[in-house]
């Protein structure tokens, strides 16, 4: 197996506030973590101290040679209070922002991933309409603090998966069980994006930026029939996946409304996003309106089928609604031990890189273990493995590898021979 990059793909990596910077304890994953909901008790706000040590994080990029970042911002730390916001922390990520502009790393910079300040969530969050004017206010806070810095934005992190985990299945905070409410996030959120991709552009506009690229980060999956044959199985898969995100990412970039998506006065037609952020994962196998994984296939430590294909079959599918440059903003495996990310890599790169598809960006997720949200501390997506005792940092073989495709802008057979082959193959490892 060999393959070369594109020549414009640029390779980098991803992270989240909440799961990385510590030091934190005003939003609501602290209050969760504080209910006892994190599988194995990890505090959010130790997570990797990236807070205070970004610098060696830093460092570990330039190493690596990470060619682009996608990072965020807290928001419970910069407005811990209602309209007060903290000038010390917005001045903390510039320096941050600005040392990753001198080594030659621009960033994507993510303002909501997941993470809400606690005085938003003890008023409802996105389920309620009247809060979308608390993120907007946010909003163009860090872009005219930032936007002199920051050209590329994601406005909203996989709202399907806030919505869905948060509203319907209860397992993410709030712990609501209701299809309405999720419908009534999606629909808020979906809201909210479009008001934002506006103000940030008007924002930077009037700060005389006229570069500014603002989209989304859209959770996707492929939804397959268990047996292709029975059309039980088929009109589940498209329903499920309607539910799921067709219906939301049509709002989203488009501005058109379907069922579960409500009215909005602010979701109109248009073209909503300058790149197409997609977090692909892994595929679902489906037979009722229940998730599923297909069997015999190989899956993650978390149990997630390994599917290399679908990363190209639901950019497709996006780029078919809006033509658009397509930013991987997050691609990534659980392998705690690190036995197969390197392989995970050069096959999804490759699927990308054959597709045709104009991909522009590819953000590998993460780049240190971090905190996993409800998971906590157990699950190890990173290229850099984290000793939670001692904090201390170590450049994972995955890690070497992916600093290789870098150098090489590609995957030889030699590098997939030395990296990603395994005894099963027929090869050499």
């Amino acid at each position: 197996m060999e393959f070369q990059l594109k020549d414009n793909l640029l390779l980098g990596a991803a992270a989240a506030a909440t799961q990385i910077e510590g030091g934190d304890q005003n939003n609501n994953w602290y209050d969760w973590y504080r209910q006892g909901y994190i599988k194995d008790d990890a505090d959010p706000s130790v997570a990797t101290e990236h807070w205070e040590r970004w610098r060696e994080d830093l460092a570990l990029m330039r190493e690596i040679g990470i060619q682009c970042y996608r990072m965020g911002v807290e928001w419970s730390r910069v407005e811990p209070a209602d309209g007060f916001f903290d000038e010390k922390a917005i001045a903390r990520y510039r320096e941050e922002i600005q040392a990753l502009r001198d080594a030659g790393i621009p960033v994507l910079l993510t303002l909501h991933h997941f993470s809400n300040p606690l005085w938003l969530e003890e008023r409802g969050g996105f389920s309620v309409r009247d809060n979308i004017t608390y993120y907007l206010r946010y909003v163009r806070k860090m872009v005219e603090c930032l936007g002199d810095l920051v050209s590329e934005y994601v406005t909203i992190n996989e709202p399907n998966v806030y919505a869905f985990n948060g509203y319907f299945e209860g397992t993410w905070p709030p712990g609501r069980k209701s299809f309405l409410e999720m419908s009534r996030v999606m629909t808020n959120m979906a809201a909210a994006h479009i008001e934002a991709y506006g103000l940030i552009r008007k924002t930077r506009l009037q700060m005389g930026f006229g570069d500014t690229r603002v989209g989304f980060a859209n959770h996707l999956r492929v939804f397959a029939p268990k047996d292709q044959e029975n059309p039980l199985h088929r009109f589940w898969a498209s329903r499920v996946e309607q539910l799921f995100q067709g219906s939301l990412t049509r709002a989203m970039c488009m501005g058109r409304t379907a069922f579960p998506i409500g009215k909005h006065p602010s979701i109109v037609p248009g073209r909503y996003c300058d790149f197409l952020g997609v977090n692909y994962y892994t595929r679902s196998t489906v037979s009722g309106p229940a998730d599923g994984v297909a069997e015999g296939r190989p899956v993650n430590d978390l149990g997630w089928e390994i599917y290399p294909e679908g990363i190209e079959a639901v950019c497709r599918k996006m780029y078919e609604l809006v033509q658009r440059p397509i930013y991987i903003t997050e691609n990534g495996v659980c392998d705690n031990t690190d036995a197969f990310r390197a392989r995970y890599i050069a096959e999804h790169l490759k699927v990308l890189c054959e597709s045709g598809l104009p991909v522009e960006r590819y953000y590998h997720w993460c780049f240190c273990d971090n905190w996993e949200w409800v998971e906590g501390n157990a699950a190890r997506f990173g290229l850099v493995h984290v000793d939670y005792e001692s904090q201390r940092r170590t450049v994972k073989r995955s890690g070497r590898f992916y600093q290789r495709v870098i150098e090489e802008r590609g995957v030889s057979e030699a590098l997939w021979r030395e990296f990603c082959a395994y005894p099963t193959d027929g090869e050499e490892t």
